[in-house]
């Protein structure tokens, strides 16, 4: 964690204090209250990485620098974030049977 940005850490750090609630029913509620807004800040989230990877590619990086500078994806998945292409999930196991 230490290798994170600052506000990753906050986040994170955020996340480790609402587990630390002593209190079962404080703990929860506050949970519940962040993943009801969860899919609103996913979302946002998102759009923040895509407006950022299409601005590293505008000022010339190659897809390969940009899938590096993600963590490791791989250049085409770069392209997908590029495009606002969200990941394809593969069907848990089992579920067609």
């Amino acid at each position: 964690m230490a290798d994170q940005p600052e506000e990753v850490r906050r986040l994170l750090e955020a996340i480790d204090a609402l587990a630390a609630i002593e209190d079962d029913a404080t703990c929860a509620s506050a949970v519940t209250a962040l993943l009801n807004d969860w899919p609103t800040h996913h979302a946002r989230l998102r759009e923040i990485r895509q407006e950022r990877v299409l601005a590293l590619r505008d000022s010339g990086r190659t897809w390969k620098e940009i899938g590096d500078l993600l963590g490791g994806v791989h250049a085409s998945r770069a392209q997908q974030i590029a495009k606002g292409l969200r990941g394809t999930k593969r069907p848990v196991k089992g579920a067609d049977e």
